[in-house]
């Protein structure tokens, strides 16, 4: 049938065929005959499988996943005999009100191919995995006992269309229903509801077939389908998500309406929308769930939209596919901008040149159009949807032409997208992928990069431009958002972008003793595949945040808090600036606190104007609450917040959506009492004292602390590399941890050259280098005591040449595993590192050690707190270790060292030990996006130069 508007009700009854169906899989295409379809076949020796589902995820084979190369040989439009293929039965009854006349068999995603008979009789085949398709089937029901065949092949030459970063899952894995169509009811409809900033009118209209008409009441509309009416409105945007309730009524149905009225248009180079620019601040989404792959339930969805708005996302793009529609109505609802994208993606065919790609072969162009116009029609009356786009990484060629001009003339209000094709001579913006910070600020100035065609060139850079994948989310990271988002702000042809991307897709797999751990690429035995680069999410599997989604936050908050400089030291001013597109701050209630070393002193409400988008307010502060009775002394702070002042469908009042801090200043604390250094001591066996520490006389090392027992501390260098720090292949320049374990920084030998007790210090002279190379670093510790505090002044002189930057640059040391808890004054509550530490603000925290963990599907470096004054760790009864700083430190505490960090492939494989590694790191390396965007900029790089850092340690009882 020919392709329609989804709509999720209306008053013809609709049959869900969701539940228990009978299957039988197959090895190859045609290892069985199509006698499955007859009615009175026998399936009892069949087994019963729940759908919608993928049968790998039900125990029938197995997933696999590749990032661009196809898992077959590349021989278009031809598939291998190794076609695993699944047959499906499912007998129903009709409801007993069902009625007689036109029905519909609803199929809304299948891959990748589909062959369907009802009661014995074919009714055709299909492709399109991510789109709908239908039959129609009133003359073949009965009351009973209809008998639904579906066989299911996983290739098929759709699957060459099909190539698009995620698992390989075959099956019915969206809903299968049946509609009934009485006479008169509606074949298709589109809803246009356009809006005129100038005079706050909208205007609807809404075409059908057949002819009906169309009530508003909130806006006392009733007109004939076909007919305009004009009147003022409330517009629909992604901040302000207003939908109007109407009917659409012909003679044999009525739909209900959600119409939200706004413009889309590409003008002054800029893409607006009701008249006014916005800014992206958007994520890629595949549909992914770690249990049921992409069949997704409502609630899930609505998860997810929630999860998004609460972080201060605006925008998504359906990376590579239209999702559910049921995620557009909630986008829809709760208002976010979509780049809805067409079910197209050829990657593998760059392994060959692009040669024999199907978008630029005129025998594809069919299925191509296709796949645009079941995109398009079914998905064309959600306001939520701003552009269209043609698909992803494709290459270019005549058959996205095609596309683009169809979709042109079938649906002129909105513009178009795509990246693969840089002269974008078929779109409407300018779209990259993965654009360095240098590259986006050219283009941001219009000075990017000429094109070789002259009027292509000068088309292009009067386009506007938006990053439709940039910092690539894939373990710890991505750093570098900061920077990306202030040329956002600062060129306004920049707008925006979507992160890569939403959701880790880690598979949830039990270990043989019962241990949970989520699967990647390789996990099933797959001959090909890509490991975990499928796991990229800025939430984990669980839909649990991973930092880069509390930093994404942070980033691209909504409301920017920052101090006015100039006070006059006792007094502070902020100046809140509205980023919102549309909103106000009418709906945002800020809230004030001072906090001395993370303790606080006071709090109260600011009285902020509703200042418009785009406009600024400087608000002074309170004078600091007077300390009480000689407490609060010390490091102080003011925290500004702006909270939700009212309930929303996404957020409960309260809800932090931005915030701010200050430096107020320091209230000194009492002189205290003057110290005498302790000098060192020759004790009994070959050991050396000096205050509350015992030190091994030949090497220098710390052995106890007031008889808490240590190993180290010691120079540190090297971290368990993370995703970014592995790299993509195809990136230009030295992958950072292939550079540092061909330096050797995994395997660091340590020399201790001379053990000097002087008269109130002990000196450990040492180099720590690696075999085979003539680098290292000459690194002195410099030991002094009062009574009770062991201090270590750490000197680092590199020698050689060093080619490229270090890892990290501390001490690490191993402290008993009874100290379980941590608690710190400095960056928290998360992780943080020099590029993703905006979202850490200045506080007191405290956690259990094994919280400080972040759990990345394959096992890296994580769980540093950054810009740490003190830490200590302690037992139930409040014993333990407390390390203070010099300067600002970042910490890191956890149960395994960092050589098992580093060979875990994933986090069952970590066992925690009966010692806790302790890191006190005086820098780390950025962490970039390298594992497929840019690296760590300049001003991020740990480079090799002197260092000098000290530390307090000290007992607690």
């Amino acid at each position: 049938m020919p392709p329609r508007a989804w709509y999720a009700a209306s008053d013809a009854a609709r049959l869900s065929l969701h539940g228990t169906w009978r299957f039988r899989l197959a090895t190859t295409a045609t290892a069985h005959d199509e006698s499955f379809a007859r009615p009175d076949f026998d399936d009892s020796q069949w087994e019963d499988l729940r759908l919608p589902g993928h049968w790998p995820l039900k125990g029938h084979g197995a997933p696999a996943y590749t990032n661009t190369a196809y898992p077959f040989p590349v021989d278009p439009p031809r598939v291998p005999d190794e076609n695993p293929t699944g047959d499906h039965r499912r007998v129903f009854d009709l409801p007993g009100d069902w009625g007689e006349g036109p029905a519909v068999l609803h199929f809304g995603g299948v891959e990748s191919c589909a062959r369907v008979w009802l009661n014995g009789q074919e009714l055709g085949h299909f492709k399109g995995s991510r789109l709908p398709h239908e039959f129609e089937i009133g003359q073949l029901l009965r009351p009973r006992g209809n008998v639904l065949a579906v066989r299911v092949h996983q290739w098929s030459s759709g699957s060459y269309l099909e190539d698009q970063d995620q698992w390989w899952l075959p099956g019915i894995f969206r809903n299968v229903s049946v509609h009934r169509r009485p006479r008169g009811s509606v074949v298709d409809h589109f809803v246009h509801a356009g809006f005129d900033h100038l005079t706050g009118t909208g205007t609807l209209r809404v075409e059908c077939e057949p002819a009906g008409r169309v009530t508003v009441p909130a806006l006392g509309l009733d007109l004939a389908t076909g007919e305009s009416a004009t009147a003022p409105v409330r517009p629909w945007t992604a901040e302000r998500p207003h939908l109007y309730d109407g009917e659409l009524i012909t003679a044999g149905e009525r739909i209900p309406l959600r119409i939200g009225f706004r413009t889309v248009r590409v003008e002054d180079g800029l893409l607006k929308v009701n008249g006014r620019r916005i800014l992206l601040r958007g994520v890629n989404r595949h549909e992914f769930h770690p249990r049921y792959g992409r069949t997704l339930g409502p609630e899930a969805m609505r998860h997810d939209l929630v999860l998004m708005k609460r972080h201060n996302i605006n925008a998504v793009r359906t990376s590579h596919y239209p999702p559910h529609p049921a995620f557009l109505d909630l986008c829809d609802e709760l208002g976010l901008w979509v780049v809805d994208e067409c079910d197209l993606e050829t990657h593998g065919f760059a392994q060959q040149g692009w040669r024999g790609n199907p978008v630029d072969d005129e025998r594809w162009e069919p299925a191509l159009l296709d796949r645009a116009r079941r995109m398009v029609e079914r998905d064309k009356n959600h306001p939520s949807i701003v552009l269209w786009s043609l698909g992803n990484e494709c290459g270019t060629g005549r058959g996205l032409s095609a596309m683009a001009a169809w979709m042109r003339e079938r649906d002129p209000s909105r513009p178009l997208h795509y990246e693969g094709d840089r002269s974008c001579a078929d779109t409407d913006v300018y779209s990259r992928m993965y654009a360095d910070h240098t590259e986006v600020e050219r283009i941001g100035r219009r000075a990017e990069e000429a094109l070789d065609d002259p009027e292509l060139d000068a088309r292009r850079r009067q386009l506007p431009f938006l990053l439709c994948e940039y910092a690539h989310a894939m373990g710890n990271g991505p750093g570098g958002l900061s920077e990306y988002q202030r040329l956002f702000e600062r060129y306004e042809r920049c707008q925006g972008g979507f992160v890569w991307e939403w959701i880790d897709h880690g598979l949830r797999q039990r270990t043989p003793d019962g241990g949970v751990f989520h699967a990647y690429g390789g996990d099933f035995g797959e001959e090909l595949h890509d490991g975990n680069f499928v796991c990229d999410g800025l939430v984990f599997p669980d839909r649990v945040p991973s930092p880069g989604l509390v930093e994404f936050k942070k980033v691209v908050e909504p409301v920017r808090i920052e101090e006015v400089p100039g006070g006059d030291g006792a007094t502070c001013a902020v100046r809140i600036t509205n980023l919102h597109d549309f909103a106000d701050l009418g709906h945002l209630t800020f809230v004030w606190q001072y906090a001395v070393v993370g303790q606080s002193r006071g709090h109260g409400w600011l009285e902020v104007p509703a200042v418009g988008p785009g406009e600024s307010a400087e608000v002074t502060l309170p004078r600091p609450p007077a300390p009480e009775d000689g407490a609060g002394t010390g490091e102080a702070w003011w925290t500004v917040q702006a909270l939700l002042a009212a309930d929303t469908p996404w957020a409960e009042a309260g809800h932090e959506v931005a915030w701010g801090q200050m430096p107020a200043p320091v209230l000194p604390p009492p002189a205290p009492p003057a110290t005498v250094r302790a000098a060192p001591r020759r004790g009994e066996g070959n050991v050396i004292v000096l205050g509350p520490g015992t030190f091994d006389a030949t090497s220098g090392a710390l052995r106890y602390l007031d008889g808490v027992e240590l190993v180290g501390p010691r120079l540190d260098v090297w971290r368990a590399p993370t995703d970014n720090d592995e790299a993509a292949p195809w990136q230009p320049g030295p992958r950072p941890a292939s550079e540092w374990r061909r330096l050797g920084l995994h395997r660091m030998r340590h020399r201790v050259d001379a053990v000097e007790a002087g008269a109130d210090a002990l000196v450990v002279r040492t180099r720590i280098a690696p075999a085979a190379t003539d680098l290292g670093l000459r690194t002195v510790y410099r030991w002094t005591a009062g009574p009770a505090v062991l201090r270590l002044e750490v000197a680092v002189e590199p020698e050689g040449d060093w080619p490229g930057p270090l890892p990290r640059l501390g001490v690490t040391m191993a402290v008993c595993g009874s100290l379980g808890l941590a608690e710190w004054f400095g960056g928290g509550p998360g992780e943080g590192y020099p590029d993703t530490g905006a979202a850490a603000r200045v506080g007191r925290w405290s956690m259990p050690v094994d919280a400080l963990q972040t759990p990345y599907v394959r096992p890296q470096e994580n769980g540093a707190r950054p810009q740490v004054r003190w830490a200590q760790l302690t037992r139930g009864d409040g014993s333990g270790l407390r390390v203070e700083g010099d300067p600002h430190f970042s910490f890191t505490a956890r149960r395994w060292s960092v050589e098992e960090l580093a060979a875990a492939r994933h986090t069952t494989d970590l066992t925690p030990g009966d010692r806790l590694w302790l890191h006190l790191d005086h820098a780390q390396h950025g962490i970039g996006s390298q594992s497929c965007g840019p690296g760590v900029l300049p001003q991020h790089r740990l480079e090799v130069a002197p260092a000098r850092f000290s530390f307090a340690l000290s007992t607690l009882e």
